[in-house]
């Protein structure tokens, strides 16, 4: 043989691998509506620019033929989205169902070491039946492998799952600790036991989709972050987010310049309406954020979970900034478990990237009931607390109407670290509504008036002028400046600036221990 008999033999091999299993099972797979390996990762990355890694790998012990399991079904490598480097890996269904073996595993965990050294994103294209059965404990093994780095790497490097197909068993545990988890309408699922499983245990009956699909993780768990119809409409999503974030902790995200440019002193005239001055009445907080930053480009993450909450990702002057905003049309703004929750998490996730944390304050408290309760709502909303208490990036408070109670103070207060707090005019910040505060303190003046209805709305009233008003809190240093609502982009960026800089050391130790 000469040489280029060798190479012959290199790309004779190197086609059987990208073939998978072969074209009977490619077919099948674009049948169910599904791209493949290879397919996704050429929607997911520049053009050109995927490089493979470990194509070669094979079974070590003696259950299955090389020639069986190409690849080991799993493809690992790197490339670019938007001239960023990225390191991937995407499950190859084709190939034993996408099953997890110890090879399989080696090839993931190998490019996840490579990403952390390199101070790169890790994305992940899950699609796969579970645990290779045949190798047995080895399965089991390689899974913990890929947890561990799932673990370790938390806060390292942005770590995006993208559900493609299903995962069951433990193989959901590591999209559960990666920071975000996109998901494809009716074709993807996620559960520990499947609804055989479930059917034999308990005698339930339940088909996969209501039991792991993306509307039920997206709605109900709180598992899914983001969901689209199609593979490449999830894909494109994963390419627009990677373009909000840094590539890993000693970072920040690139700054964009807005395709509208919008001179500093630019004020709102919108934000006037947008938000009624009477507390009791609802409107849409995403209104509101849109119009204040760049190009109202607001990538909102979990949209249709706690909806009483809103979070994502903006630009301010073409800088990445993290939102969190009560949002009053659902639950009046109030704080629940799930909402608890849900913003906790994505706080620690801007403070891990550098990314400025910006929240816009409307809560009437915590959501009361025995439910609540019952549930842990103490516990979870000491999660808000937590998250904003420990965070050192750049933290800018805009209290927008109400203010109230242990919310008030959860919602990144003065006392536990707000760098800048700003109230509008007709803010209220108290330890309760005028109506509640107004009928205990006054209750024997109310109850012993000539009428008493009328004495009870003049003490609401006097209630509202001494105490529920934002002038009380700037006089006592908790609110930075009462401000106009249409100079409230021009008061943020003005504080993003000289926040720019912001340095802060929390007192040394191994790691705190969150109220989980």
């Amino acid at each position: 043989m000469d040489m280029f008999d060798y190479i012959q033999e290199m790309e004779d091999r190197r086609d059987t691998t990208k073939l998978g299993g072969g074209e009977k099972r490619i077919e099948a797979q674009h049948n169910r509506g599904k791209l493949t390996a290879r397919e996704r990762i050429d929607c997911l990355l520049d053009d050109e620019t995927f490089v493979e890694l470990n194509p070669f790998i094979q079974y070590r012990g003696d259950a299955f033929q090389a020639s069986v399991a190409p690849g080991e079904g799993v493809v690992t490598g790197y490339g670019k989205i938007h001239g960023r480097l990225v390191f991937l890996f995407a499950q190859d269904f084709t190939v034993f169902g996408g099953a997890l073996g110890e090879m399989h595993a080696q090839k993931i965990a190998k490019v996840m070491d490579l990403a952390a050294e390199n101070g790169a994103p890790i994305i992940g294209l899950n699609d796969s039946g579970g645990a290779r059965i045949q190798e047995g404990v080895l399965s089991l093994d390689g899974y913990g492998h890929v947890f561990y780095r799932n673990a370790i790497y938390s806060g390292v490097i942005p770590q995006i799952s993208v559900i493609m197909g299903p995962c069951a068993g433990g193989a959901v545990y590591s999209p559960a600790i990666t920071d975000f988890v996109f998901m494809v309408e009716k074709t993807s699922q996620m559960f520990i036991t499947g609804p055989k499983v479930i059917e034999s245990v308990t005698g339930a009956k339940i088909n996969a989709e209501d039991l792991g699909g993306a509307k039920v993780h997206s709605r109900v768990s709180g598992n899914a972050h983001f969901t689209a119809k199609t593979e490449e409409e999830v894909i494109s999503e994963v390419r627009r987010l990677i373009e909000f974030l840094p590539s890993n902790f000693e970072e920040h995200a690139l700054t964009l310049e807005p395709k509208e440019k919008r001179p500093i002193q630019e004020r709102i005239n919108e934000l006037i309406d947008l938000v009624p001055v009477d507390g009791t009445k609802v409107y849409d907080v995403r209104k509101v954020i849109k119009k204040i930053i760049d190009d109202e480009e607001f990538m909102e993450v979990q949209p249709m979970f706690a909806k009483n909450i809103v979070i994502g990702f903006g630009r301010i002057e073409g800088s990445t900034v993290g939102i969190v905003a009560n949002n009053p049309k659902m639950m009046a703004g109030g704080l629940d478990i799930n909402s608890s929750d849900k913003c906790s998490r994505f706080i620690r996730f801007c403070d891990c990237f550098n990314i400025p944390l910006i929240t816009f304050e409307d809560v009437s408290g915590f959501i009361p009931g025995v439910q609540q309760e019952h549930g842990g709502i103490i516990r979870h909303g000491a999660k808000i607390l937590y998250a904003y208490s420990e965070a050192t990036v750049p933290k800018i408070t805009v209290i927008l109407r109400k203010a109230f109670g242990g919310a008030y103070v959860a919602l990144n207060s003065k006392a536990i670290g707000a760098d800048l707090v700003f109230a509008w005019p007709n803010a209220e910040i108290a330890v309760m509504g005028p109506e509640g505060a107004a009928t205990i303190i006054y209750a024997k003046e109310i109850r012993e008036s000539h009428d008493p209805e009328e004495t009870r709305k003049q003490k609401i009233a006097d209630y509202r002028k001494r105490f529920a008003n934002p002038y009380v809190a700037a006089a006592n240093g908790m609110v930075d400046d009462v401000i106009d609502p249409r100079d409230t982009r021009k008061s943020l960026i003005q504080g993003l600036e000289i926040l720019k800089k912001k340095k802060k050391q929390l007192p040394k130790k191994k790691h705190g221990n969150m109220p989980l």
